[in-house]
This record gives structure tokens, sequence and C-alpha cells, in this order.
């Protein structure tokens, strides 16, 4: 027996000095162009160059990220299949008891990449130029705005209902697939407004397609320093962040995950982070 498990680890410690000797695959719960997606395709690129090995991005969008996140749980602890997820994993955990995975046990962070803050959007034509207006006109049709999101219980979603709640007013809550959807919507005024992560709604403000009211950071953003934030607004307690990171499989070796950690980390430094709205 001890031989046996002697050649185990020895067969473990020289496939994990060869990782990866395949292609590696990113699982998003988010569609195509969303601000998760966005933020995992210039990772998986920056990790391609690090490995000299293909890194290639899958979208499972739906269920607030949950599909893609039981996809990786149930995979193989190999390392070839990781997750890149936002603080929607740590949501759904807390408040869905019923989710067909336990985050807190079938899955292990691995490193964390971006933390910035949302970006609250309307379409260049809608009538409130800032968020006080946008307060104002909501209190005077109660319950006829619609606020966006990629998903319940996402971070965008509970960005909009504790603005709706801290600004005492009511709103319908529509969510989509993902942020790209979402503020497609916005911009076409289907949608009055939208708290859009960085790499989706910066863009969108700084070509006109989209007006930005304010950031939800308690300091300005340094990529928008002409967006105020919204507790100068009049809501000085609002404050929010939204967080991305990688995880893998439980029962990942820690030596290979902690080498996995390290290399992200590597490629997260290299380049211009502000090409994904990094903070």
């Amino acid at each position: 027996m001890r031989l046996v498990a002697l050649a185990a680890l020895v067969a473990a410690s020289i496939a994990n000095a060869q990782y990866p000797a395949k292609p590696v695959r990113v699982i998003v719960g988010y569609a195509a162009g969303s601000s998760t997606d966005i933020v995992a395709r210039v990772m998986a690129d920056r990790l391609t160059a690090h490995w000299k090995q293909s890194v290639y991005v899958e979208t499972r969008a739906g269920a607030a990220g949950n599909l893609a996140a039981d996809a990786v749980a149930k995979s193989a602890p190999d390392g070839y299949t990781l997750l890149f997820a936002q603080n929607g994993l740590a949501i759904s955990a807390a408040a869905l008891p019923n989710l067909p995975y336990k985050a807190e046990t079938e899955l292990v962070p691995l490193a964390p990449v971006a933390a910035t803050p949302h970006i609250l959007i309307v379409a260049p034509e809608f009538p409130a130029k800032n968020v006080q207006e946008l307060i104002a006109r909501a209190k005077a049709e109660p319950g006829k705005l619609s606020f966006a999101s990629s998903g319940v219980g996402n971070s965008d979603h509970l960005c909009g209902e504790l603005f709706n709640l801290m600004a005492g007013i009511t709103a319908i809550h529509v969510p989509y697939k993902g942020g790209a959807p979402a503020a497609t919507d916005v911009m076409g005024g289907r949608i009055a407004y939208y708290f859009a992560g960085m790499p989706v709604g910066l863009p969108l403000h700084k070509t006109g397609r989209a007006r930005a009211l304010g950031v939800t950071s308690k300091a300005r953003f340094t990529g928008a320093p002409d967006v105020p934030t919204i507790a100068e607004q009049g809501l000085p307690d609002y404050e929010a962040t939204l967080w991305q990171g990688f995880f893998a499989p439980a029962g990942i070796a820690p030596e290979l995950a902690g080498r996995i950690a390290a290399d992200i980390r590597d490629a997260r430094a290299a380049g211009d982070g502000g090409k994904a709205g990094w903070r």
C-alpha cells in the first residue's frame, strides 16, 4: 500500500511539474461581453502567454452565475477546468440554500483578480442628469422606472436594491444573463438605469453611448475622474465593490493550486491592468 501511495504521489508531482500540458478551460457564468467575461478573457490571454499553452473561456450564462459554478464544482480537480466568478458566488451561497453545489466546500479560491466600483449608467437622452434628478424622477413616478442586473442576487442587482432602499424609491428589477445585454437595453431606452461593471459601463460612458451618473465607491474612480460618486450626491453612506477572481474544484492538490494562484498573480500584474477597468 505504501508503494502504491508513493507511486501516486510521484505521478501527481510529475503531472504538476508539467502543468499545463494541455489547454485550460475557464468557465464564466455570464453572457459574452459582460464585465466578468471581459476580465476573464483578458486574463486568459495573459495566462496563455505566461504558460505557452492555450487558455480559453467558455460561457455558461444563467442562474446568476450558478450554472457555471456548478459545472466547475463537478469537474475533475486537475487544474484544467477553472471558474472565473464575481460577488454573486458568495451572495448565492448565503442567500440560496438549495443550490446543487456548495461553494464553501466544493470550490477552492485561487486568486483575486479585480476589485472595482460599479458605474451607474442611463441612456444618453435620459432626462435625469445626476443622481438627485434620477431619485426625484423615481419618486414622481413610483414603481414606473426599471433597473437592470446581470441576474437575481448578483452584485449589480444588490447595488440597485441598495440604491433604491437608501434613496427611498421603488423601481422594477429586470434581470438579464449578463451585463452586456443589460447595458444594451439601457442604451436603447428600454431600461431606465443599470449599475454596470466598469469593463462594460466605462467604455459606454467614454464613447457617449451611455451617460454615467455616478460610481459606487466612496472616492472617485481613477479611470473616470469626471464621474462623481453616488456618496457625494446625497447618499453619503452608499458604497459597493465588484470583485472577481479564479476558483478551482475542491480536491485539487494544494501544490498545484498554489502554483496556479502564483501564475494568476503574475499574469494579473503583467501589462496595463487599466485595459480591463481594474483599480
